[in-house]
């Protein structure tokens, strides 16, 4: 048995589902059901008995500490955050709350609990949290990828608030001894994307005949890891990661916004033309920059191919191919997830960017 939180969420579902196909070991999967946390994403398992799915908060430690003592895993996956930055940006108090308090209150009832294991248990449980590359700040074009000694940078709320739960995790390790593993991953894509990330945004806001919002002069530079691929280096690090070490997760695959945007458009010129016979790349809209946008980020994910054996199976060409089909095939997904209330996001955070360029410009 493992305990898996924030599994109903993009990267936390993948991996759940993952987990279940290739593993016999039952998940308890622990997710508060936040706006990007969707049980739709897990339909595929209702009556499966080896998942079992508890509506809930990691900041909730009666609760965490009930899940525990109940079902007695053997692991914890923290997968739990608020992950979006311009949200970070509009609202950064509950980003603070989950991934930094609510770290904090899942540490200690996490510790509380292997404290009282047997020693063989506390040999054999692991602490896994999942982070991310923007920890540690933005790259010059020329400046080496990010490895697992870089110093960390953070320059937004959220990667402000990774960051600290990062340090938690780790000095949770070295004050109390709790066996914990880190990975910090680059951009994801993949299926059950929420829509307000940059690739399912573009397929959606395409198909939908919206304009396709790009940020500043589209230049910003981010290395892509398909998910599924991030699923498998957890399990990975899981099984025979080095007790509090960090591990970087990488796809090798650095690519401008704008270039990711184009070539959205190309596969779905080739795999839903529009009806106008006209290539999606028209509805590109240059909007006003994000505060503090990062400039680049770039992955070393050496220390995972050398010391584990992992490294991506999907190139982006393959990844990206998957994703476009999979948003193509399920309509419904997409259509259910689209709320009034991710509408008005929607408008709030792209409609006075356009306004500002378009204020700019005259």
């Amino acid at each position: 048995m493992i305990l898996v939180t924030g599994g109903a969420g993009f990267i936390g579902s993948n991996f759940v589902l993952d987990w279940l196909a290739q593993h016999d070991e039952s998940i308890v999967n622990l997710d508060k059901l936040t706006y990007a946390g969707n049980l739709e994403n897990l339909r595929s398992l209702e009556g499966e008995a080896r998942h079992i799915f508890v509506h809930g908060d990691i900041g909730d430690s009666t609760l965490v500490s009930r899940l525990l003592a109940e079902h007695q895993p053997r692991a914890v996956l923290n997968f739990a955050a608020e992950s979006h930055v311009d949200r970070s940006i509009l609202g950064p108090g509950a980003f603070i709350e989950t991934n930094v308090v609510g770290t904090l209150n899942l540490l200690e009832a996490v510790r509380a609990h292997w404290s009282a294991l047997p020693a063989d248990g506390q040999a054999a449980f692991r602490f896994l949290h999942v982070s991310t590359d923007e920890v540690y700040g933005t790259l010059g074009p020329g400046d080496p990828a990010f490895a697992e000694t870089h110093r960390y940078e953070p320059n937004s709320p959220y990667s402000a608030s990774k960051a600290a739960s990062d340090h938690l995790v780790r000095a949770w390790h070295h004050t109390y001894g709790l066996p914990v593993l880190t990975t910090n991953c680059s951009n994801n894509y993949g299926p059950f994307h929420f829509p307000e990330k940059l690739i399912p945004l573009i397929i959606v806001n395409a198909l939908a005949g919206q304009p396709l919002p790009v940020y500043g002069d589209g230049q910003q530079i981010r290395d892509w890891l398909y998910v599924k691929d991030h699923c498998s280096a957890i399990r990975r690090v899981l099984e025979a990661g080095t007790v509090g070490d960090t591990y970087n997760v990488g796809g090798w695959n650095e690519k401008a916004n704008i270039d990711i945007v184009r070539g959205v458009c190309a596969l779905l010129d080739e795999l839903r033309p529009r009806a106008d016979g006209k290539p999606y790349a028209a509805q590109i809209t240059f909007v006003k920059d994000r505060p503090g946008h990062d400039r680049r980020y770039a992955i070393d994910a050496r220390k995972l191919e050398k010391e584990l054996g992992w490294k991506p199976a999907e190139t982006f060409e393959t990844g990206i191919r998957k994703t476009v089909e999979w948003y193509l095939t399920n309509p419904e997904w997409v259509e259910h997830v689209q709320s009034g209330a991710y509408r008005e996001w929607l408008g709030q955070q792209y409609g006075h960017r356009q306004a500002q360029k378009e204020s700019t410009k005259a």
